[in-house]
């Protein structure tokens, strides 16, 4: 569902609070049918806002954005996609490991798209937020 709409009605996303709606869709959507997905993006929340200089905010385009020092390290989508922004030479190789795939929609890009769709599955978004994280983050403090 979530495909079909982003790639068919994705012009929609400019008209004013669809994206905040359709996100709020999607995690009624989780809450009913993939609870698990929900307990995993709350502990991503939590380790992630405990880290130095992280605040949240809401996508532009739905979802839970991740900002250091004001710069995006990642979203999540209350579905459990979780979207981050890499080198093209990183996204290589995490896409070798064959955990991550292409963004949902930019896929000639750095974007990658992780999808959560089990318990074990929070540990790895956490390590990719990390790696993000702290790129931004050394990059900041120089």
């Amino acid at each position: 569902m979530f495909d079909f709409v982003v790639r068919h009605l994705g012009f929609l996303k400019s008209v004013p609070l669809l994206p905040q709606v359709f996100e709020a869709f999607l995690i009624m959507w989780s809450f009913i049918f993939k609870p698990e997905v929900l307990d995993c993006i709350d502990t991503i929340h939590d380790e992630v806002l405990s880290w130095d200089g992280i605040k949240e905010c809401r996508h532009k385009y739905g979802g839970m954005q991740f900002d250091c020092y004001g710069k995006e390290i990642g979203h999540i989508h209350g579905n459990g996609i979780l979207d981050i922004l890499f080198s093209k030479k990183i996204k290589e190789q995490l896409l070798a490991e064959g955990k991550i795939k292409d963004h949902h929609i930019f896929a000639n890009t750095g974007w990658i798209s992780f999808y959560i769709t089990k318990k074990e599955d929070a540990a790895y978004a956490i390590k990719l937020l990390g790696l993000s994280w702290s790129k931004i983050n050394k990059s900041t403090i120089k």
